[in-house]
């Protein structure tokens, strides 16, 4: 999306709360806010500076599980 002219942001808003809102499920996903459901990624940097840097995961936490990267 962001070859395409996105911001970063942008995208990734696409993929979580603009998503949750074309789903009719922004009052339970999309955002990081209690109450809502939420699988969590952790990367080492700024993704908003780098969007790239969502390539190279180093956290995952899914169900209240951490998984890390190799």
């Amino acid at each position: 999306m962001v070859n395409y002219g996105m911001t970063s942001l942008e995208a990734i808003q696409s993929a979580t709360i603009v998503a949750a809102k074309v789903m009719n499920w922004e009052d339970r996903v999309g955002q990081i806010k209690p109450g809502y459901f939420a699988d969590i990624i952790a990367v080492r940097d700024n993704p908003l500076l780098n969007i790239r840097l969502l390539e190279d995961i180093n956290v995952v936490i899914k169900g209240g599980v951490v998984y890390k990267a190799n």
